[in-house]
């Protein structure tokens, strides 16, 4: 196993809030335009990285490119700003965490918050709220405004680094999907494959499947596939029906979400097909939350025969996330021969 690495790091560490996506918008179309037969964008920033097969039935490969985030939405007498969340946060993990502010030029801001010195002991005792918080620049207001305006993105200020076998940063979710993808097209480069691919770079996930649900409407595909990171609640104090998965148990095969129910046909060839070629594998009941499958799988005339492929990740949402190389690996190795070998599986109803 041999993971790019400075490309994964690249992709986790460029910023891309929900519906502000450019900046890695454009490292991805650097990395697929020599690896497939044609490259489309859409109106709201998809790319379509599109790969002619031996039939013109359609495979879509969704991998969102969006990451949580925060907008500006006041900026106040002393340059103190305030902001919205683009995405679901863990209030919690937000104390003293640098970020980036995207404005003219990027400016970097700590999440601040009352002092815990001067707390009442109520105070103390209740959960935060993102509402909370606010961005100290430590600039003045017309140092601020000089830069940064209502409306600009806001991202998350960590670097990329190895842990043990583990990768850690920023936005492993959903950048290892984006990452999975861009590897899994490499891959696919030379070799052919039953059906058209269209593998789908996906924007504003985080805030409600948009991306993937104009995608699905554009390509009406066949077959589909979801890339998106899972919970790995393998941790201190978790039960063992709590967990989802865990690190280093092989990627994650979704049997279903809050959004999503998988098509059991999906499952079982999915199954087979990481057994037969030795793929480390795990079930995905996931209760709560969703992923571009939703989309990809109802967002098309008829419906397309959909799953998942996840990757187990501890502390989702958070500041930081921590994935398994060794997932990330299978993770690759099953969405190849899966794409590779839909044409061999009787997908009749029974």
């Amino acid at each position: 196993m041999s993971l790019n690495l400075e490309l994964l790091s690249a992709i986790c560490e460029a910023p891309g809030a929900p519906g502000y996506e450019q900046k890695i918008r454009t490292l991805i179309l650097e990395e697929i335009r020599p690896l497939v037969d044609e490259v489309e964008l859409d109106n709201m920033g998809n790319i379509y990285a599109i790969k002619r097969g031996k039939s013109d039935k359609k495979v879509m490969i969704g991998a969102h490119m969006d990451e949580i985030g925060f907008i500006v939405t006041h900026i106040d007498d002393k340059g103190f700003i305030r902001f919205h969340t683009l995405g679901g946060f863990d209030p919690k993990t937000l104390t003293a965490q640098r970020v980036l502010i995207h404005g003219k030029e990027d400016v970097m801001g700590v999440m601040a918050a009352k002092p815990i010195h001067v707390m009442t002991p109520e105070e103390r005792n209740k959960n935060p709220k993102t509402t909370d918080f606010f961005i100290d620049t430590g600039r003045s207001k017309e140092e601020v405004e000089q830069l940064i305006q209502i409306g600009d993105p806001i991202t998350r200020e960590r670097s990329f680094i190895e842990m043990g076998d583990c990768v850690n940063s920023k936005s492993l979710d959903n950048r290892l999907a984006v990452f999975i993808l861009i590897e899994t097209l490499k891959k696919l480069k030379d070799k052919e494959v039953p059906f058209d691919i269209y593998g789908v770079f996906t924007v504003q996930e985080e805030v409600g499947i948009r991306g993937a649900n104009v995608a699905a409407l554009k390509i009406n595909p066949d077959f589909g596939f979801g890339l998106d990171t899972t919970i790995a609640y393998d941790l201190p104090g978790a039960a063992a029906h709590e967990k989802i998965t865990s690190l280093g148990e092989g990627t994650a095969i979704k049997i279903m979400d809050a959004s999503t129910i998988a098509d059991y046909r999906m499952v079982e060839y999915m199954k087979r097909t990481a057994d037969r070629h030795n793929i480390k594998w795990q079930p995905e009941i996931l209760t709560a939350g969703g992923t571009d499958t939703a989309g990809i799988q109802r967002m098309t005339a008829g419906g397309s025969i959909a799953g998942a492929i996840s990757i187990p990740t501890r502390h989702l949402h958070q500041v930081i996330e921590m994935a398994h190389k060794e997932d990330i690996q299978r993770s690759i190795d099953l969405l190849i021969a899966c794409v590779s070998e839909l044409d061999g599986f009787d997908w009749s109803f029974s």
